[in-house]
């Protein structure tokens, strides 16, 4: 991953309101939710929301699909996992133990793209 699009995506998660939407796309799981759900859970406007989906998805975080009326959006799984991964890449200068509290969460937990699609 190239540097500024590790900067764009950390840029994109570092406002109150887009960090929300985000984390409840990655709680949503693959199947994602509408954008007007997006809003009454989060309690944001049409257009604050709409601004902040644009933010989120030009930096390559989230992915919308149109439904008939509505338009899901989604976290892209696969884009963050990168930004997390170059994120953590050089973070244990050889001593894994430096990381093992992080790699322990990540065990401890399922993955959710893995779950929607068993």
């Amino acid at each position: 991953m190239e540097l500024s699009t590790a900067v764009k995506g950390l840029s994109a998660l570092a406002q109150d309101s887009r960090l929300s939407v985000f984390r409840l796309l990655v709680q949503a799981g693959p199947a994602g939710i509408a954008a007007g759900d997006i809003a009454r859970e989060l309690g944001l406007t049409p257009n604050t929301l709409s601004a902040q989906l644009s933010v989120l998805a030009n930096a390559g975080l989230i992915r919308s699909l149109r439904r008939g009326r509505s338009i899901i959006y989604s976290a892209d799984y696969e884009s963050t996992s990168r930004l997390l991964v170059y994120l953590t890449d050089d973070c244990c200068q050889g001593r894994p133990e430096i990381c093992a509290p992080l790699a322990e969460i990540v065990s401890r937990r399922s993955d959710p793209v893995e779950e929607a699609y068993s």
